[in-house]
């Protein structure tokens, strides 16, 4: 494999992130994860975020260099999540990889967090290309945005997002009522394996006729979470735990999949791809499978590592803009809420 070699920094939100490819080839990808310090408060704490970043940079970066078994001056260009994301946290992630660039003397892309989602499918184990344009559903904790994606670098539609609790946000505030630790979604993924996904008919936000003339590609999750928390507290001693978990997530993984597959179907494009931790959801990917299958669209998940937040999909995307001919990012420093429409700030 050729092409230019770029370390990629992602600091979004509670994951550092170091990544090191040469061009579509996956080098390195080292992640250190804060979880454990948010796991107490019940979700992540921007400060604290922050302040972990700041710990865990420089190791991730040695640890990733040592794995791609090369050195920072062979480096052909850095790229750094530049947004969207919480500020403190971005803030050390783009300051990192500014001093770096000044130090070394190599260009810097600051790029979009949700585009690198995108790009990183770039990194898949088969080597097969990104086929564009194609409709991307990305999933988690902070986001869950449905996009027209026609060209990687410059062309990148926002179709619909949500507008109130993401879902990764959703999972977890359900796993808090039903007493399952942080974080929620792979609690209750564990918990739905046992359950009846047909026990309890929670409401899928925005699907009715009237949202869906406004709302067609939007979604809406805080409706559910409340629908729940009634559940549970109606049920009492009578709850079953693996029955809500399952009628939960399935009423999320409906939503979810359905309008991905209608906005491919509306604007007559046979391409799927998913990305975000949430992705990493048993019955999303299942679902996402069986209908994009029936509705014959080709679907792409990118490999379960490469899902979640990490520096590797920001090196792939930053690769794409060197290969391009793209110059360096100028003036920019992070911007929580970059629109998608911008891939290289």
């Amino acid at each position: 494999m050729t092409g230019p070699l770029v370390l990629g920094i992602e600091t979004s939100c509670d994951e550092t992130g170091v990544g090191i490819v040469r061009g579509t080839e996956l080098l390195a990808n080292v992640i250190a994860s804060s979880m454990d310090e948010h796991a107490r408060y019940g979700g992540v704490v921007p400060e604290v975020a922050a302040r972990a970043h700041l710990e865990a940079l420089r190791p991730t970066l040695e640890a990733a260099l040592a794995e791609a078994d090369v050195t920072l001056d062979e480096l052909d260009a850095i790229a750094v999540t530049s947004g969207p994301g919480l500020a403190g946290a971005l803030m050390v992630g783009v300051g990192a990889a500014k001093a770096l660039a000044i130090a070394l003397g190599k260009p810097l892309y600051g790029v979009n967090h949700l585009v690198g989602h995108v790009g990183a499918d770039l990194l898949r184990d088969d080597g097969g290309e990104l086929e564009l344009p194609t409709v991307a559903l990305l999933v988690s904790g902070g986001h869950t945005s449905l996009l027209l994606v026609r060209d990687l670098t410059e062309d990148v539609e926002l179709l619909g997002e949500t507008i109130d609790d993401a879902a990764g946000e959703a999972f977890d505030k359900v796993a808090r009522l039903l007493g399952l630790p942080y974080p929620g979604g792979p609690r209750i993924d564990a918990e739905a394996a046992q359950g009846d996904p047909e026990a309890i008919r929670f409401p899928r936000g925005l699907t009715h006729a009237k949202d869906l003339e406004k709302h067609r590609y939007d979604f809406s999750f805080s409706g559910l979470k409340t629908a729940v928390a009634r559940y549970v507290e109606q049920a009492g001693g009578e709850l079953s735990i693996p029955d809500v978990a399952a009628s939960f997530r399935e009423s999320v993984a409906d939503v979810l999949t359905a309008k991905a597959i209608a906005a491919c179907r509306d604007l007559g494009v046979p391409r799927l791809l998913l990305g975000g931790g949430v992705v990493a959801n048993a019955r999303v990917r299942q679902l996402a499978t069986e209908r994009a299958a029936a509705a014959g669209i080709a679907l792409r998940i990118p490999p379960l590592s490469l899902c979640t937040d990490n520096g590797a999909m920001i090196a792939a995307l930053g690769a794409r803009l060197v290969a391009q001919g793209r110059g360096p990012s100028q003036e920019f420093g992070a911007d929580s809420t970059l629109p998608v429409t911008v891939v290289q700030t």
